[in-house]
């Protein structure tokens, strides 16, 4: 075995930074393999999320992950990545087509949480953009760099260790997975030789794990969008469970609580998987008997994944401590393979593909050649246990009798050694006449517990030592007592190694049927998390290209609010891909746009959904820019935080994103607000994902009205006569009427009455000079004709691919067509309007020249009047750029030379 490597003399990259450096003696193999430097870079201006402070994504528990990391060069750089999982014995390698700014490595990297990322030494000095990058998020992901040696990435040192450790039958499977994966292949030969020299752990042959995990597999959710939609943490109480994963974990098992919170951070892709799922949970939701049984039984199974690694990891250096831990794993490995058979039963005359498959692995002749070792050497009677006393009784006594001689000796040793300390202590009671009570911890070992009341009235005899009060007792020793725990340690520490070589036969005996129990691990894991989806009555959604819900509801909302949830539709399709959002505050507009993105994570990941009727597109990215906050500790405004995510995002976006967008703009002044939330508009709209857009500027739903694929909503709001405000939750069609909701809640709250008067006058003034504004032009009229034919094209498509036929086709298809005639008559009748106030205004400027030189002459001397004058003339200009508009820096031009 090498030697263990010392970490040399720490190197640092900053004034204020330093990261591990390691090497490794000549025993390593140096030899490398000819590829291309590791790409430099002097920095970039960050493009990262705001910090949230904390980590956004929160981890069931603490795992020892080991990830390495590699990159090529070049404009789009290719980014290869091994994980490997100490606590599970996983490895998945991954090779990225990464862009710029790292976003899909960056991602990964926080789903699986490394505690230590190795990098090249090269890397660091100077520093490539990748490690500025990964440094920058080094808080989030709550890791740290470990520099190694560039000659440590080795192609051929990575296919050996595939060969080697990889389950014999996965091996060439795997390599055909990576084949033309360079990158990932050297960097899984540096993670498991850090692994081995670094932290002194070694793999049996084929033992481990391995997968290749393609980065188009699964959507894409940046941090800031997992933390501020909650998927798996409270924003308020990062210990509460009101969020996604809270609400959906109703795992009975570790495996399935790990593997869903890594289905909701990476949704599938993949229709046929999502359908095998959706066939899956209908199954257990429809047949009571099987759900409850496999319920049942999966109450048993215990944290296989750590049973089999601390089977397969060899320590370089054994103890009597990892010699117990293997004792105990055997005992607990004892009690997982009885606990299959049950779910074997329990699966019973499924039909769906899925549980018929997890049956299969849990069959009973899988597992056969493992209880049957099993049973040669460890006791029927031996069972897992919690309580230290009874955890060491059955190591003790696990092993059968008749195998070892000197063993059966030790273990009489032993057994006189613990009817010592209780005959002790029954001489102590009975010399002292008082109730002893004989206890034991993993610390102490036998100690005696003495009720309060007992000493009262006397002194505790001073034969007993180390004494403690604790509430109303006294716990104590003796002499005697510690000198024959220490007898009885002795014998149980040499019990122990004469089990050791019994023991580690049994183990190596199971090592060559890891492969099988790994599996079952994995399909067990599977089955509890469908399960736990079927906790939730729901309905199954479909896979197609719209959008579509019918009286969705918010998951989490609806699981804390005390009154009953008011559920609402949902439609988008490339004709309706861009929805801006409008109402009054509290009205409902952000519950709205979140329940949209969290219905789709559901939906990607096997789940039923809240709602009556629901169908979703596969989407492939998922963006999120919510919430107000100032980033005080990065000096960062509430506007300057929301641009650069709002860059982050345009920069990443395409046709298969969702995105949803919470009061852009707000966080600066009202005219570049506006501007800047049409241009951004503008670049979703040309990008042809579908977006969400909840906000306050009611103008901007007006401009944007007439675009293709644009539609506007609002939240309804019902005003009574007496300065009363009902919110309605519901959505409906158009954008919110010029009602002045703010004055009405101000009123509410209230403000002072002067104030509230003075504030309707302007409101009211300033209505009048918008409403004088407003025109329509020969461009707008346009535009409406283009959308209307392409929303009949949208629907005749639909129609055809749908599943109406008939007499029922036919009324539908006569009700569109008086629609469409109706609109189209509709919007001629405008346009012969607009030709003729066209015509007026030229016969008009013909007719009288010298009016217009008086209107000149007029316009020098009421100077304050003419920006007014030249607002009212402005929407025509605005609405004519708009429909030609082609990049969102025009539009922010159009706005701010004419509208203001």
């Amino acid at each position: 075995m090498m030697a263990q490597a010392r970490p040399s003399t720490s190197y640092t990259t900053s004034a204020s930074t330093s990261y591990n450096s390691y090497t490794y003696g000549p025993s390593y193999d140096t030899t490398t393999t000819s590829r291309p430097k590791t790409r430099r870079g002097t920095g970039r201006l960050s493009t990262a999320r705001p910090k949230t402070g904390a980590s956004t994504i929160a981890r069931i528990e603490a795992q020892q992950i080991i990830c390495a990391i590699a990159e090529s060069r070049g404009i789009s750089p290719i980014v290869g990545l091994a994980f490997v999982n100490l606590d599970t014995s996983e490895a998945v390698l991954c090779q990225i087509c990464d862009s710029q700014t790292y976003v899909r490595t960056i991602h990964k990297l926080r789903v699986y949480g490394p505690s230590e990322i190795l990098i090249m030494s090269t890397a660091a000095s100077p520093k490539s953009k990748l490690f500025s990058i990964i440094e920058e998020n080094l808080e989030v992901i709550e890791s740290k760099l470990v520099l190694l040696d560039r000659r440590y990435w080795t192609e051929s040192t990575g296919y050996e260790y595939i060969q080697a450790l990889a389950f014999s039958e996965d091996v060439e499977a795997i390599k055909i997975s990576v084949s033309g994966n360079y990158y990932a292949v050297c960097c899984i030969a540096a993670v498991i030789k850090y692994i081995e020299l670094g932290l002194g752990k070694t793999f049996p042959f084929h033992s481990l794990r391995v997968k290749y995990e393609p980065s188009e597999g699964s959507m894409m959710i940046d941090v800031s969008t997992i933390y501020t939609l909650e998927l798996v943490q409270n924003l308020q109480n990062a210990k509460s469970r009101d969020c996604l994963f809270g609400l959906l974990n109703e795992t009975l098992t570790p495996m399935g609580a790990r593997l869903l919170r890594s289905n909701i951070l990476q949704p599938l892709t993949d229709q046929d998987t999502l359908n095998c799922r959706y066939d899956a949970l209908e199954e257990l939701t429809t047949k009571e008997e099987m759900f409850f049984a496999t319920r049942a039984a999966l109450k048993n199974i215990l944290d296989v994944d750590k049973i089999l690694t601390s089977l397969i990891i060899v320590p370089t250096k054994p103890t009597i401590q990892t010699t117990e831990q293997a004792i105990n794993q055997v005992i607990m490995l004892k009690n997982f393979v009885t606990s299959v058979n049950p779910i074997y039963e329990a699966l019973t005359g499924a039909r769906s593909s899925m549980l018929h498959n997890i049956r299969e692995f849990c069959a009973p002749e899988n597992i056969v050649q493992v209880q049957d070792a099993i049973n040669r050497v460890i006791n029927e009677d031996t069972a897992y246990a919690k309580q230290p006393l009874e955890l060491r009784n059955q190591r003790t006594y696990a092993v059968k009798s008749g195998l070892n001689g000197l063993l059966d000796v030790a273990r009489t040793t032993y057994k006189e050694a613990m009817e010592d300390v209780y005959q002790h202590s029954n001489e102590l009671s009975q010399e002292y006449d008082m109730a002893l009570d004989l206890k034991y911890d993993a610390i102490r070992h036998f100690y005696i517990r003495i009720s309060a009341a007992e000493l009262e009235a006397r002194p505790l005899p001073p034969v007993f030592t180390n004494v403690f009060r604790k509430k109303n007792m006294i716990e104590c020793q003796t002499l005697e007592l510690m000198k024959r725990n220490q007898k009885i340690t002795i014998s149980h520490q040499e019990v122990v190694l004469l089990s050791d070589g019994v023991v580690q036969a049994l183990i190596e005996e199971v090592r060559g049927q890891m492969s099988v129990l790994f599996k079952i691990c994995e399909s067990i894991a599977m089955l509890d998390m469908i399960a736990s989806f079927a906790q939730l009555t729901q309905v199954r959604p479909q896979i197609t290209d719209t959008l579509a819900i019918k009286s969705g509801r918010h998951p989490i909302k609806e699981k804390i609010m005390n009154t009953q949830f008011i559920p609402n539709d949902v439609y988008a399709s490339q004709q309706t891909r861009f929805q801006i959002i409008t109402g009054c505050n509290m009205s409902g507009k952000s519950t709205y746009i979140r329940t949209v993105a969290l219905l789709s994570i559901m939906a990607q990941i096997g789940s039923f959904v809240p709602a009556v009727y629901a169908s979703f597109p596969i989407l492939h990215q998922l963006f999120a820019r919510l919430g107000m906050d100032d980033s005080i500790e990065t000096n960062v405004s509430t506007f300057a935080a929301e641009m650069k995510e709002i860059a982050f995002i345009l920069r990443n976006i395409d046709k298969r994103s969702l995105v949803i967008v919470d009061e852009l703009g707000r966080g600066t002044s009202t005219r570049d607000g506006l501007a800047i939330a049409l241009a951004i508009a503008e670049a979703f709209v040309e990008s042809r994902a579908l977006v969400w857009f909840a906000t306050h500027f009611v103008d901007l739903a007006r401009i944007l009205s007439e675009r293709n694929g644009v539609i506007s909503l609002h939240l309804a709001v019902e005003l009574g006569n007496n300065d009363t405000m009902t919110m309605l939750y519901k959505i409906a069609e158009g954008a919110v009427k010029e009602t002045h909701y703010g004055l009405a809640l101000a009123k509410i709250v209230p403000l002072p009455p002067g104030v509230i008067e003075r504030a309707t006058y302007v409101a009211h003034k300033l209505e009048q000079r918008v409403k004088q504004r407003k025109k329509t032009s020969r461009a707008v009229i346009h535009e409406r004709r283009r959308k209307l034919i392409l929303d009949l094209k949208e629907h005749l498509v639909q129609a055809q691919n749908g599943a109406m036929e008939g007499e029922v086709l036919g009324a539908w298809l006569k009700e569109l067509q008086k629609e469409f005639i109706l609109r189209m008559t509709a919007i001629d009748a405008d346009a012969a309007q607009v030709d003729q106030e066209q015509n007026d205004e030229e016969d008009e400027e013909m007719a009288d020249q010298s009016e217009d030189n008086s209107i000149d002459q007029e316009d020098e001397t009421g100077e304050q009047e003419a920006p007014l004058a030249s607002r009212e003339t402005s929407t025509v200009s605005i609405s004519s750029r708009m429909t030609t508009s082609t990049s969102a820096s025009s539009t922010v031009r159009a706005v701010s030379e004419n509208w203001y």
